[in-house]
């Protein structure tokens, strides 16, 4: 028993998940510390207003470089994967141009339909921001976690959790408004993108000939399968995650916005914390595992294990306790966010669980089905929330009907997942 566990203690695998999940605990340590101090001097109505912005703008990031910087780990050689890089920022560039024009035609309709007049004159500066920083961070992401330089992604999240919190703090003293959220949001991943460039030299392309045009357009279409696929997938899933916050503003103000936006913040913080950082580093191991012919079913099936063990504990909480914890931290006014968060952390526990499983379908070729199963969700979770607004005429309904069925479909993905890793062929 001791052997094996120095063998878990001393795996590369586990000292890189370690690494990874310091420094998310570090930065969701500030928020954590931070939110109660910020929620008390922005309230309810600022966060509706920036959640919507937010839920608005994830859906172009979402697919900022149409997922290509995922195929940065892939290639065998790391200048196919600078060209990955090059290709990826290119793409954003376009995307946000189609976004800027998008919102110069619809832009009275959006504004109107969700309530956020504050922050109008902005949307044609900050959403074409928002999708370039993206672009650029996503990649960057991608190239660390290929050269497994886990330490400067840490380092860097907590540095960006540290100024965008304290720079809430700092200025909602003074103007605790709509404007200010939305703004160091739609900066904050310009920032990490900025510290990655700082500390990371490497991933530029170097020697760059004429012949760069021909090789971006042959690994574009080596990878076809990212926009063809996870592209929409990664779309449509952005787009159900969001749909609430939009409902909930259009239908029944900003301050209801704001509620289910602190809620899933507070709920995605075990999934920041250490999801995210199991995630990252599993989607390398696995890709790793794949090439030498390990058994990815037995792989898969412990990171699920682990991940269901560490959250029974947090999501618990909240479900059982919810309106009284929120009301202790952050406010009497809260006190209907925990009411939300009970339900948003069924689907947000069951989010938690599978992503060793989500990280696993690229490397099984199996992002054509992850597509067909994302429009399943989202289409479980529209009739859901439909069901909830239209009929019952009650958000707490709704968001019951919403995250039981999110639970219910991601629980179903796992299942799937290790099953079609017992089927893989290895060669």
């Amino acid at each position: 028993m001791k052997k094996v566990f120095n063998q878990i203690i001393n795996s590369k695998f586990v000292k890189n998940v370690i690494i990874m999940a310091l420094g998310f605990t570090g930065a969701q340590t500030l928020n954590i510390l931070l939110s109660p101090v910020i929620t008390r001097l922005y309230g309810p109505e600022a966060f509706g207003i920036m959640g919507t912005f937010n839920a608005f703008t994830q859906i172009f990031v979402s697919v900022a470089a149409l997922t290509y910087p995922i195929a940065i780990v892939l290639p065998k050689n790391d200048h196919d994967a600078r060209s990955l890089i090059n290709l990826s920022i290119y793409i954003s560039l376009f995307i946000a141009i189609i976004s800027t024009v998008i919102v110069f035609i619809f832009e009275e309709n959006i504004v109107n339909m969700f309530k956020i007049n504050e922050i109008a004159p902005f949307l044609y500066y900050l959403i074409p921001i928002v999708i370039i920083f993206a672009g650029i961070m996503q990649s960057l992401e991608q190239w660390l976690i290929r050269k497994k330089k886990f330490l400067i992604n840490a380092r860097v999240t907590f540095l960006q959790s540290l100024i965008t919190n304290s720079s809430k703090i700092g200025i909602g003293l003074f103007y605790p408004t709509a404007t200010v959220l939305v703004f160091l949001q739609a900066f904050s991943n310009g920032l990490k993108a900025f510290m990655m460039m700082l500390f990371v030299k490497d991933w530029r392309k170097k020697n760059s000939t004429n012949k760069e045009y021909l090789e971006i357009k042959q690994l574009a279409k080596k990878y076809i399968d990212f926009p063809l696929y996870r592209a929409p997938e990664v779309f449509i899933y952005s787009v159900s995650q969001n749909i609430p916050v939009l409902l909930l503003s259009s239908l029944f103000g900003p301050a209801s916005a704001g509620f289910y936006n602190i809620g899933r913040t507070v709920l995605g913080l075990p999934s920041n914390l250490i999801g995210q950082a199991i995630g990252d580093v599993f989607y390398s191991r696995v890709s790793e595992a794949a090439n030498n012919n390990e058994d990815l079913n037995y792989i898969i099936k412990k990171a699920t294990i682990t991940l269901f063990l560490i959250g029974l504990l947090p999501f618990g909480l909240v479900i059982l306790f919810g309106p009284f914890l929120f009301e202790v931290v952050f406010g009497k006014e809260w006190f209907t966010a925990g009411e939300y968060a009970r339900w948003i952390a069924l689907s947000s526990y069951a989010v938690f669980i599978n992503k060793p499983s989500v990280r696993a379908l690229p490397v099984l070729r199996a992002q054509r089905f992850q597509l067909v199963f994302t429009i399943l969700i989202l289409i479980g979770q529209v009739i859901s929330l439909s069901i909830g607004f239209f009929v019952f005429k009650n958000d707490i309904i709704a968001l019951a009907l919403f995250g039981t069925t999110g639970a219910l479909f991601n629980i179903i993905l796992v299942l799937i997942t290790l099953n079609k890793s017992k089927k893989l062929i290895r060669i």
